[in-house]
């Protein structure tokens, strides 16, 4: 199996039919990044996007038909001297988890790109229809072969995050099927907050981020976010997954001014540990298998 069509993957999300206000300061990035990418003039684009927003948020949001989903995040630290030959093949077996056992609706995966604090390599991000699946893939005999002979093998450290979000109830989002998850970049970001933050000052943090990227739909794709029970790290207590469009679209969000401002002003304050990481997703069939 060629490298492109692991990190190939297939999702589920929600959709917003109506625009939403662009920030003044990240107009311009928008506008020019819309008309590089689509050949058009900026136009209100069909949301793709997924998180537990509440209710009072918007009438249209709360018309919306979600599906429950849970969501896996596995970030491993493969050894210095991994050979292309032992990367595939670890990133293979992984990836063919999905086939091996049902409940797994999505899957994708990769090698970290840049550098982060705690030297994660690889990341694998799956969705299951239910905590049953998550639970019976945690003890699948397939799995457990998989993760002690072709990745452990390779590796000296792997952390788990679980959670449960909600998506739009319709299939190309469930499943993330379709041209626009053929290619893009996923982030993927871990958070501690204090064991004395109010949960009224988590929610709220969590809240505005969703808000923030409710409104670049020519940006992202999907969203989802939730308070991490996986049984194996208790690290993190929250995590977030967000599907870019491409590397420029992700670079663009990150180092805008709104993105900072949410980060410095509602997460800071009440954050002990985080941790964000992103790797390509590729085209599926550039290669020959």
């Amino acid at each position: 199996m060629s490298f492109a069509m692991q990190c190939s993957s297939y999702s589920y999300s929600t959709s917003l039919l109506h625009s939403h206000p662009i920030r003044p300061t990240l107009l311009s990035f928008h506008a020019n990044y819309h008309s590089k990418r689509f050949n058009t003039a900026p136009r209100n684009h069909r949301v793709i996007i997924s998180a537990a927003f509440d209710d009072r948020s918007s009438d249209l949001d709360s018309e919306i038909k979600r599906r429950k989903v849970v969501e896996h995040v596995c970030l491993v630290k493969a050894k210095e001297d991994l050979s292309e030959e032992e990367e595939n093949d670890m990133l293979d077996y992984l990836y063919t988890t999905q086939y091996q056992m049902g409940g797994v609706v999505a899957t994708s995966l990769g090698r970290v790109s840049g550098p982060n604090p705690e030297h994660y390599t690889h990341a694998i991000y799956m969705r299951f229809q239910g905590k049953e699946n998550l639970e019976k893939f945690y003890e699948n005999p397939f799995y457990l072969k998989v993760l002690k002979e072709h990745v452990m093998t390779y590796c000296h450290g792997l952390i788990n995050v679980d959670y449960e979000s909600e998506v739009e109830d319709d299939m190309l989002s469930i499943f993330r099927k379709g041209e626009e998850f053929n290619y893009g970049v996923e982030f993927v970001l871990l958070i501690s907050f204090n064991e004395g933050a109010l949960d009224n000052l988590v929610e709220h943090a969590l809240d505005s981020l969703a808000s923030l990227v409710l409104g670049f739909p020519s940006l992202i794709v999907q969203f989802t976010q939730g308070l991490n029970f996986s049984p194996s790290s208790k690290e993190y207590t929250h995590g977030v997954v967000i599907r870019f469009r491409s590397v420029e679209a992700f670079e663009i969000f990150i180092v805008s001014k709104e993105y900072k401002d949410v980060w410095l002003y509602k997460f800071q304050p009440i954050v002990r540990k985080s941790l964000s990481v992103h790797f390509s997703v590729d085209p599926v069939g550039t290669k020959i298998m």
